[in-house]
């Protein structure tokens, strides 16, 4: 007999949605979303039916609904019915979401609970995220963070919906043994994705106007703050280059004296990365015409820096906001964001 007729497993059914069994029982015995009927009273076979209700079951909580609520829509797609969540568009125009589907509202932050991580009290996307990036579904953390930056301003978006997801990734992998390593890496591809392609959406830059050089200490690997860095200030029309993960002292001394940049971000993690005597270097780098000579400002971003005194031409920005501010001083009006 063929599966139209009779359903099919549940494990082919958690293979088809990219969910564990576990998962796919575990809705039934939570919320009631199971089968319709059981071969022999016993096994369970899932109809086509049954197989749509879960989908969509898994369509509203990547979207952030929480599994009951979303449970109890899904249950009427089985019946025939549109599955309707407040603030969650229908499957129909799932692959073309407006930015005001999803407005901000007093119930946008509830506590995280769902996915496994600690989230504390966070945005709806937040936590749709979370369980988009537990169940290493790429294509829907690649939805969800189109979205949210489309909806957002950057700095939002990073603070609020981004930077808690990856955090709270990351506590979990180092509080499991080593566990959640997968998670964190395909979680971070689609981040840098994301923030990458809201580099290359930005206004273009006008006129002669200095960029700004984002680069890694020599020894520091981590670039996603970076990279929200680059996609701030792409947001607000400035110029931008960003020469990735740990980048050789030498090289960065060749960049900023070829390209005359108004500010260096340097990014470190740990105090081990932080380079304090090539940050004093770019710092006293000056370059320009002889009677208008001029040297970047240099932001020592990353938690890496923290515990000693500035050097003169140095700043050390509390977070993406502060570090935005910090260079659009630098330019004026100009770096207003397109966006406020």
């Amino acid at each position: 007999m063929s599966d139209s007729l009779h359903g099919i497993t549940t494990g082919a059914v958690a293979r088809r949605l990219g969910v564990s069994p576990t998962t796919v029982r575990s809705w039934e015995q939570r919320y009631g979303i199971g089968p319709a009927v059981r071969e022999d009273g016993r096994h369970r076979r899932w109809s086509p039916a049954d197989v749509a209700m879960l989908e969509e079951m898994c369509r509203l909580t990547a979207s952030g609904v929480p599994p009951a609520e979303a449970a109890r829509a899904a249950r009427r797609t089985r019946s025939g019915g549109t599955a309707v969540v407040a603030g969650v568009p229908p499957v129909a125009e799932a692959t073309d979401v407006e930015p005001s589907a999803y407005p901000p509202s007093e119930g946008s932050f509830r506590p995280g609970v769902g996915s496994g991580l600690p989230l504390g009290a966070v945005r709806q996307e937040c936590r749709g995220l979370a369980r988009a990036a537990v169940r290493l579904d790429g294509p829907a953390m690649e939805g969800l963070l189109r979205q949210v930056l489309a909806e957002y301003p950057l700095v939002t978006a990073w603070e609020e919906v981004i930077a808690p997801t990856l955090h709270a990734v990351g506590r979990k992998w180092e509080s499991s043994g080593d566990r959640y390593v997968e998670v964190e890496h395909l979680l971070s591809w689609h981040v840098s994705t994301a923030l990458r392609r809201a580099v290359l959406a930005g206004p273009a830059a006008t006129g002669p106007t200095a960029p700004v050089v984002l680069a890694c200490a020599p020894a520091e690997q981590h670039t996603l703050p970076l990279e929200a860095l680059a996609a701030g200030l792409a947001e607000r029309g400035l110029s931008v280059r960003m020469f990735g993960a740990a980048v050789p002292a030498e090289a960065l001394d060749a960049a900023v004296r070829r390209l005359g940049p108004a500010a260096v971000a340097l990014w470190s993690q740990t105090r081990s990365t932080a380079n304090h005597a090539l940050a004093r270097q770019v710092a006293g780098t000056v370059f320009g015409v002889r009677g208008a000579r001029t040297a970047p400002l240099v932001l020592l971003a990353g938690p890496g820096w923290l515990g000693r005194p500035l050097a003169p031409g140095t700043a050390r920005p509390n977070g993406l906001r502060e570090a935005l501010d910090a260079v659009c001083g630098l330019y004026g009006e100009r770096a207003e964001s397109v966006r406020a």
